[in-house]
């Protein structure tokens, strides 16, 4: 065979292997099932932080009044907001004695501002169980008792999972679905469960479930002030003080749509992509990974339609890593509700991530990342209190 048959057969292994991967990930990222009633109920604090989200906040807090089988209160940071989110936080706090806010204090060098929001309502919880969600998130009436009890049942002390994602625009169905082809590619959940090794963790900040006493014994989030990316520090963190971390497949009980539009997409990714995989090695490796195995073929096929002298066995295994990449995609749509856009635009959505994940990494190297518009602070020694 050629040299670029060989290359392609490459692409073949690859595009499979992230294939099969996901089918084996299928079987542990498993739907919760009911454990009936529970007696007593379980106690969950949900801490929100909130930097204007005067159209979120409303919403975020009629579902969780919806919320059944727990003993509930609800805790929002208001993280100096600009707009009107203090109005309306006074008003929800108003109609129910289980939302509270949480006063806020200046914001402290070496920390990010929703660190620091989630640190100070936790401080302020008094249940069992800690929920850190955003504000765009949307909760199904069973979300947080069927959540507590995966947690239980799995004997995790945190535990999270990846909100159905909710996309509007042709932008984010092409960004936003990638979030699943990544974590179902390289995160084999089966070492995740029978380890503690940080490394083979994984979590979203849309949804992190932790048990209080775990979560203050680890540090809490004092233990990552200046992360942007809590999803993956804060079951890194729970693993090294010995702590069990877990996922659970919510798709059906949580919902987001984190951005609208492909600008506010590309920001959003931006501010914490590099810092997902925190190793400009790793940054190359994945990306050789997607080149090789998501984009080359395509490139192959392309120039084996303008020359005929490079049609043979080459082109055949580029259509054969394509077949495969697709059939992951399908497999995830399906699963995750996902658009068809971002089946049928799968090499534009590696192309994507991978841009932005080198973007990142230049925003990091320059101290321009920033997170609701603001600039991360510069590292301190430690956090206060």
């Amino acid at each position: 065979m050629t040299a670029l048959a060989w290359v392609m057969v490459v692409s073949v292994l690859i595009a499979f292997s992230a294939l099969s991967m996901t089918i084996i990930n299928f079987r542990y990222y498993r739907r919760p099932g009911d454990p009936g009633t529970e007696a007593p109920e379980p106690s969950v604090s949900v801490c929100v932080p909130a930097r204007n989200e005067e159209a979120n906040l409303g919403p975020l807090i009629d579902g969780l009044r919806r919320a059944r089988g727990v003993d509930l209160e609800v805790l929002i940071y208001d993280d100096q907001s600009t707009d009107a989110t203090g109005r309306v936080l006074a008003e929800l706090v108003s109609l129910d004695p289980r939302v509270r806010r949480v006063p806020t204090h200046p914001l402290p060098p070496g920390w990010v501002g929703k660190q620091w929001a989630c640190w100070q309502a936790a401080q302020s919880a008094s249940k069992e169980w800690l929920l850190f969600t955003d504000a765009d998130v949307r909760f199904e009436p069973d979300a947080l008792r069927l959540g507590i009890a995966q947690a239980r049942r799995l004997r995790a002390d945190l535990i999270s999972s990846f909100p159905r994602q909710i996309t509007g625009t042709i932008g984010e169905s092409v960004i936003v679905p990638m979030i699943h082809f990544v974590l179902f590619s390289y995160l084999p959940m089966g070492r995740m469960r029978r380890s503690r090794d940080p490394a083979s963790s994984a979590g979203c900040g849309q949804f992190l479930l932790a048990r209080r006493e775990a979560y203050f014994a680890s540090g809490g989030h004092g233990a990552f002030p200046g992360t942007m990316h809590d999803g993956v520090k804060m079951p890194r963190s729970f693993r090294r003080a010995g702590f069990h971390t877990d996922l659970f497949d919510a798709t059906a009980l949580v919902s987001c749509r984190m951005y609208r539009g492909l600008a506010q997409t590309w920001r959003g990714f931006a501010k914490n992509a590099y810092e997902g995989l925190g190793s400009a090695w790793l940054l190359a490796f994945i990306t050789a990974l997607h080149v090789v195995g998501h984009l080359l073929p395509w490139g192959v096929l392309v120039a084996a339609a303008l020359d005929p002298s490079l049609r043979g066995v080459a082109p055949v295994l580029g259509m054969a890593a394509i077949l495969g990449a697709y059939a992951q995609r399908a497999l995830l749509a399906r699963r995750f509700d996902h658009p068809l856009a971002s089946v049928l635009l799968h090499p534009l959505g590696v192309l994507a991530m991978t841009v932005i994940q080198w973007h990142s990494l230049g925003l990091t190297l320059s101290n321009r990342r920033s997170w609701k518009g603001r600039l991360l602070a510069p590292a301190s020694a430690g956090p206060p209190g």
